[in-house]
């Protein structure tokens, strides 16, 4: 299967960091398609050697493990070439199309690691090309957009250029391991489904915690936020594969369809619940992992009055016939106690308790994201009874059944990148979201975007190396709750 893989922004932060690892991982595992080429576009003056030098250069920072020797690299690096481009000038294009045409393939993926303002000029300009063929593919790196107008404005203008199952809408989290199973546990075994509802389940959490703050990209976050960076996509998607029902079958569409109706079934904000039910917050200077690191105000590129929004955390219903009445929270944010992404799932309580079961403990499934691969079951079981203790006293102690995916399947496992990009290769579009569900998103965010633009007192702050500001561990309380490290 011969295809021509181009990136624009290739010289950028994402592509050496992220995708041309991944691309090289599949290299290494032999999944990625034979006759491939891989064509970087830049504005640098570079030839294809030292566009293949910058890149070899580059991968000397990446994790050990996925670092390459030299001499698989050399065959690696035959793949890779350069066309220098300046995106705003439609000559530019020209020469794209003359790199293209040099060969035969069977599709061609065009994948837009750039600033989302660009998006609508590579589109329209790929179409005065001649470029927006049937075997063309085009990859959109989030954020698309920045509000409901400008994601629908981005997606009217792509698609006028590119039918919907050309389009590739990257959400990563999506291709990540502990995600793919996710679905699998849901649908492909009889074990939970029926508890997975109102009846038997109390609330869920999903937390994303990062214990890096926005290092160099200060001046990208202060016009994005922890809101439309981690919550308006990751977090929804999450959300969506725990609450959808299950699809009809696993094609792309059948999916996607269910996954609509858990953002369309999602309460509606109102002046209440936007005040009582989302927390926003800021770090301020602290200490993580025994080093001090400023407050979010000092870093680089950032405003010294901002009120940009490091931290989420924010409750919400699904208003259905499954989950009525079940909480969901949601928690993001950075600089944080640490490095950490989970789902969990917390099961109701025995309707008559003949045993006595630890205080703050309950059933539980918590399903890992980062940094931990894996699936834990928290139960209950009965240990060795005290001396001179009758059956009748025996208290329960909470033990757990921990399934590790990466001890598991070891060398098998295939990263988030490396598998959205093989499974663009092959055109399967299960795994990206279609444009109607990120309007939803969109939809369902703006009003809390507009309530903050209203609201004078801005974020609350937080310490660095904290688990984010207490109104947060105040909100779920409220509901006779707390997050999973208060227990």
């Amino acid at each position: 299967m011969a295809f021509d893989l181009v990136f624009f922004g290739g010289t950028g932060d994402l592509v050496w960091r992220k995708l041309m690892p991944a691309l090289f991982q599949a290299f290494c595992h032999d999944t990625l398609p034979e006759g491939g080429r891989i064509i970087g576009v830049g504005r640098d003056d570079l030839t294809d050697e030292q566009y293949r030098q910058q890149i070899q250069s580059r991968f000397e920072q990446v994790e050990g493990d996925k670092r390459p020797k030299p001499e698989e690299f050399a065959r690696f690096a035959s793949l890779l070439c350069y066309v220098r481009m300046d995106l705003s000038k439609p000559e530019a294009y020209a020469a794209l199309a003359s790199r293209l045409a040099e060969r035969d393939t069977d599709h061609v993926v065009m994948y837009l690691s750039t600033a989302p303002s660009l998006f609508t000029t590579v589109c329209e300009q790929l179409a005065a090309s001649g470029l927006n063929t049937p075997k063309t593919r085009i990859v959109l790196e989030k954020p698309l957009g920045h509000d409901l107008a400008s994601n629908r404005s981005i997606n009217t203008a792509v698609g006028k250029v590119f039918k919907e199952q050309q389009i590739f809408r990257i959400d990563h989290y999506l291709g990540k391991p502990a995600v793919q199973n996710l679905f699998a546990m849901r649908f492909g075994n009889a074990l939970f489904e029926p508890l997975w509802r109102r009846e038997h389940i109390a609330n869920i959490q999903i937390t994303m915690a990062e214990e890096l703050g926005v290092e160099k990209r200060g001046g990208f976050y202060e016009t994005t936020g922890a809101l439309r960076d981690m919550v308006q996509n990751h977090a929804l998607q999450l959300l969506c594969a725990i609450a959808m029902e299950p699809p009809i079958n696993a094609h792309a569409d059948a999916i996607r369809d269910e996954k609509l109706k858990v953002l369309r079934a999602l309460k509606r904000w109102t002046p209440e619940t936007l005040s009582q039910h989302v927390i926003r917050g800021q770090y301020s200077a602290g200490n993580v992992f025994g080093q001090s690191v400023p407050g979010y105000r000092d870093e680089t590129g950032v405003s010294a009055q901002s009120s940009t929004e490091t931290f989420v955390a924010l409750r919400t219903e699904i208003a259905n016939w499954r989950w009525a009445g079940v909480p969901f929270y949601i928690r993001t944010g950075k600089r944080m106690a640490a490095r950490e992404a989970h789902i969990e799932i917390n099961f109701r309580p025995t309707p008559h308790e003949i045993f006595k079961s630890p205080m703050g403990h309950a059933n539980k499934l918590v399903i890992h994201l980062q940094p931990k691969d894996g699936l834990e079951l928290h139960l209950f079981a009965q240990g060795q009874s005290k001396r001179g203790e009758g059956s009748g006293g025996a208290t329960l102690s909470p033990v757990h059944l921990d399934l590790d995916f990466d001890k598991r399947f070891g060398s098998q496992r295939v990263g988030a990148y490396e598998r959205l990009l093989l499974d663009v290769l092959d055109g399967r579009l299960n795994l990206f979201v279609r444009s109607d569900e990120q309007e939803e998103a969109w939809r369902w965010v703006e009003p809390i975007l507009q309530h903050w633009k209203n609201d004078p007192t801005g974020p609350r702050p937080y310490t660095a190396g904290t688990w984010g500001p207490s109104a947060s561990s105040a909100m779920i309380a409220r509901d006779g709750f707390c997050w999973s490290e208060e227990i």
